[in-house]
């Protein structure tokens, strides 16, 4: 069964949010809340988590997986990313987007795109998940909790504790965070693609 998280929205309690860091490093995978959807994640070298999404979620090796960064520094550390690229993601973040960039050799293999090399990352504004993010130190592997065949992804903690209570480890629930997925923009080739619409205003990018 999973542990139920009962976070602080505006002030996540410390022990908490160390023991969420604590499961993850020991390899769980966790449903945690962003400022777009709650989202799967787990910590960055686990191979169990991340077959245990592509089950959850029935994914093909083509997923863009994420990795949720609690800063730039911290992004900068996973993408290969030029001055101009620089400036507009500087520009957009922390907020509700995904970027897809070229992959330095900090993220494991497995976790690519096969054919563009490329990985999703995004900084949230969300208080909860930078708490987490800042205790664990390091990146959450992360997809948006979207099941198969449903068209929303799943908001209220208490119904992805019910749904997904044999197949993820814990819940971690601060309230409401929205049903929009994140706007997703692809800078993997020479202008940037708006690839997904979503709470991120895509204008600044098309």
């Amino acid at each position: 069964m999973a542990k139920y998280f009962d976070v602080h929205p505006d002030n996540p309690q410390p022990r908490t949010i160390r023991t969420v860091a604590d499961s993850v490093r020991a390899g769980a995978l966790i449903a945690y809340p962003t400022d777009s959807c709650f989202a799967l994640g787990c910590r960055l070298g686990s191979h169990d988590g991340v077959n245990r999404i592509r089950s959850i979620r029935d994914l093909d090796e083509r997923h863009h997986f994420t990795l949720v960064c609690q800063n730039f520094a911290q992004l900068g550390q996973f993408v290969q990313i030029g001055n101009d690229v620089f400036r507009a993601i500087k520009a957009a973040t922390p907020g509700r987007y995904t970027f897809i960039l070229p992959a330095t050799k900090e993220v494991p293999r497995k976790l690519l795109h096969p054919k563009k090399k490329t990985v999703g990352v995004r900084i949230p504004d969300h208080v909860v998940t930078q708490a987490l993010l800042a205790e664990l130190g390091e990146p959450l592997l992360s997809s948006t909790l979207l099941l198969p065949d449903e068209d929303e992804p799943l908001t209220q903690g208490w119904e992805i504790k019910e749904r997904l209570d044999h197949v993820v480890d814990a819940v971690v629930d601060s309230g409401d965070c929205g049903t929009e997925p994140t706007t997703v923009v692809d800078f993997s080739g020479p202008e940037p693609e708006v690839v997904r619409q979503g709470a991120g205003d895509p204008a600044r990018f098309m």
